[in-house]
């Protein structure tokens, strides 16, 4: 299973972003390989429409659950007509490898 998870820069030492739609990164985790990609957020700067933007690209690449600290109102039912599950993290001192841990035990 893909997870992606919000981060402040792409490394296993990054930080969670606590913002979904306008992350830094999404950290993309396969559960089964236990491989990471660091994916640029694009709608970083975007005027309007970054949290439905970034559904969009996490979707594309097959992620099924999202950890971030917050994700905006519009959001909820856009993943859920996705099957992708929403995981709220408010601990912005946790790091990537971090929260792959806790995943992973």
């Amino acid at each position: 299973m893909k997870i992606a998870i919000t981060c402040v820069s792409n490394s296993l030492e990054s930080k969670l972003d606590q913002r979904f739609g306008r992350c830094s990164y999404f950290a993309i985790y396969d559960t089964e390989t236990r491989g990471i990609e660091f994916l640029p957020n694009p709608n970083k700067e975007a005027q309007e429409g970054a949290g439905p933007a970034s559904v969009q690209l996490v979707a594309s690449r097959n992620v099924k659950k999202i950890i971030s600290g917050e994700f905006g109102i519009k959001i909820k039912t856009l993943l859920d007509s996705l099957k992708i599950q929403m995981i709220v993290l408010k601990q912005p001192e946790k790091t990537i490898t971090e929260v792959i841990n806790m995943l992973n035990n």
